[in-house]
């Protein structure tokens, strides 16, 4: 209590701890000497009370901070803590810090990117949803950027580190996480802002209290006694003690619906909201996708299956189950390329199942080729259970919706089209969405999955 009040003070402000320290000062004090001078009124009672139902309040206050799991951790236990260097035909494994720019870094299957750097080799497949929030694996060519905590899905690759330490993404990352976790936490609460009206009332009131008192009896220990037994009786531990409750029982009950507050502010903030911004991927959509097969032939219809038996990849599996009736054509020489598709060979004909660019096509939606003849497959993602809803109870509360994503602008446009949102952006960077939601003037509510 002291200590938070000393920092009030010196910032030039009251918070609640100003009187309760004040109180808690001159009634031990008082006390102390009423009872080495024979006196008849002490409150070592009143101040013990006191401090114990406070302390009741910041214990419950402390136990809904303590679920609180700061994402920036998180986003340093992406990190490596090691990396190989290649020195002509000798690969060595070194401590990260050591690693400098201008290094040639190999990076095996599975392994995350150490440092960012560029692609050395002529392919790479790397997963960096970290960064973009979007599933679908991304390929590199020579000269690429790739960034730390990226994973590699495909054959080993070697890079040349351009950034490292905290120049990394990774580490600029986690600092921008860390310092929109910094401005959260520096909300001033309720009991606070009330605090600061209720505090000079309460210093007057106890100071009036003293100057009558002693005018009228002229007894300097009488006077003192009462403007401290104003002091304790306006002292503001209700409020400490209601608000921390109120906020404990609310948190406990939202955990039980399933939601985990991590901030015990959350609840005043979420009350000011006027804008609701959502992520796409995984928050409105689910993983798998919606295809339109009924314009397929017979034919392209039991190849499409086929092919797509042979892959483990979401659409593939999305395929299979919506031909679940249509016999599968027996393809053979099946060879699969990550990221990019699954091919093989059809009653002597190549056939291919993948982005268009790949197949022989053009553009990068999923295209079925048989030969020369190439068929666009329609895809629409599959919105979340309540999403509809959802969106159409807000508006009707007032609140302004926006849709941010790091996937391409025609999908994102497709899913607004299809939930109402007029207010959409596409390709965003993890910075770019930080920047958006930092640089408007309302309260936004962020809703969106992953660490980005």
């Amino acid at each position: 209590f002291f200590q938070s009040a000393a920092k009030a003070l010196r910032a030039g402000r009251l918070n609640m701890d100003v009187p309760i320290s004040l109180a808690i000062i001159l009634a031990a004090g008082m006390s102390l000497y009423e009872a080495l001078n024979g006196g008849h009124h002490a409150y070592f009672d009143a101040a013990l009370s006191l401090t114990f139902f406070l302390l009741i309040g910041r214990f419950l206050d402390h136990r809904t901070r303590m679920a609180a799991r700061s994402a920036a951790r998180e986003l340093a236990q992406l990190e490596e803590h090691s990396a190989t260097m290649v020195r002509g035909h000798q690969a060595e494994v070194i401590p990260l810090d050591r690693v400098a720019v201008g290094d040639r870094l190999r990076v095996v299957t599975g392994a995350r990117v150490p440092v960012d750097g560029t692609l050395a080799t002529p392919q790479a497949t790397t997963d960096r949803s970290f960064l973009t929030g979007e599933s679908d694996a991304v390929i590199h060519g020579t000269g690429d950027r790739l960034n730390a905590g990226e994973v590699n899905l495909g054959a080993p690759f070697d890079m040349i580190a351009t950034a490292v330490g905290q120049d990394t993404t990774l580490r600029r990352m986690a600092a921008m996480v860390e310092q929109a976790e910094n401005a959260r936490n520096s909300y001033t609460t309720l009991a606070d802002r009330a605090a600061r009206l209720y505090a000079p009332v309460v210093h007057i009131l106890a100071a009036a209290a003293f100057v009558v008192w002693w005018a009228i009896s002229g007894d300097l220990r009488y006077a003192l006694n009462i403007a401290i037994a104003v002091l304790i009786i306006t002292c503001p531990c209700a409020l400490g003690l209601a608000v921390p409750a109120v906020s404990t029982a609310a948190i406990g009950k939202l955990y039980e619906l399933g939601f985990l507050v991590t901030s015990g502010s959350a609840l005043e903030r979420i009350a000011e909201t006027s804008e609701v911004v959502f992520d796409k991927t995984g928050t409105l959509t689910l993983p798998q996708m919606d295809l339109d097969l009924s314009t397929l032939s017979d034919t392209e219809g039991a190849v499409l299956r086929g092919l797509a038996a042979q892959s483990n990849h979401p659409v593939s599996r999305s395929i299979v189950a919506a031909l679940a009736d249509v016999p599968a054509a027996q393809i053979d020489d099946v060879t699969e390329t990550p990221g990019a598709g699954v091919a093989g060979q059809w009653q002597g004909l190549t056939v291919r199942l993948g982005r268009g660019d790949w197949v022989g096509g053009q553009g990068r939606g999923l295209t079925l080729a048989l030969g020369d003849r190439m068929t666009p497959l329609r895809q629409t993602e599959s919105l979340r259970e309540g999403a509809v809803d959802a969106l159409s109870g807000l508006t009707a509360k007032g609140m302004h919706v926006t849709l941010l994503s790091g996937d391409d602008r025609a999908k994102v446009a497709a899913v607004a089209e299809r939930l109402s949102i007029s207010d959409f952006h596409g390709e965003l960077s993890p910075t770019d969405k930080y920047a958006y939601v930092t640089e408007r003037a309302d309260r936004i509510l962020m809703v969106g999955d992953g660490l980005n």
